[in-house]
């Protein structure tokens, strides 16, 4: 299994925000969306902050492979399952990179209703 270079961890992992996009079942990427990313030692997280409905989640889950750009760094991606032993740490990358912004942002991303919602980013050779 392909696994991130350093160098992509540091650039996506201190993004402020990441672009993501979805494959269609033609191949095509669709239009790329901007959303929160985490890291958590050699793992990439991003969740869904407008629950399990929000488009690019059900997309993303859907296709199960799409492309990140974040940092200067571009990526194809899988879209994978995270595990319930990584939440605990995924919240507090989410409050340590984005509190500053304010209970009414980072809420909807931490904490049992968001951990369901987690999509761990892998890279794809």
């Amino acid at each position: 299994m392909p696994t991130w270079t350093d160098e992509d961890l540091n650039r996506v992992g201190d993004a402020e925000e990441l672009q993501l996009s979805s494959r269609r079942p033609d191949a095509t990427l669709r239009p790329y969306v901007t959303i929160w990313v985490v890291r958590v030692g050699d793992d990439l997280y991003v969740r869904s902050a407008n629950g399990p409905d929000n488009p690019w989640y059900r997309r993303a889950k859907a296709s199960g492979t799409g492309r990140i750009r974040a940092g200067g760094s571009e990526r194809d991606v899988t879209f994978a399952e995270s595990t319930p032993e990584a939440n605990a740490a995924i919240d507090a990358a989410y409050h340590a990179k984005y509190d500053r912004f304010g209970p009414s942002y980072v809420g909807p991303v931490v904490g049992p209703k968001a951990a369901p919602l987690t999509i761990r980013l892998l890279p794809t050779p």
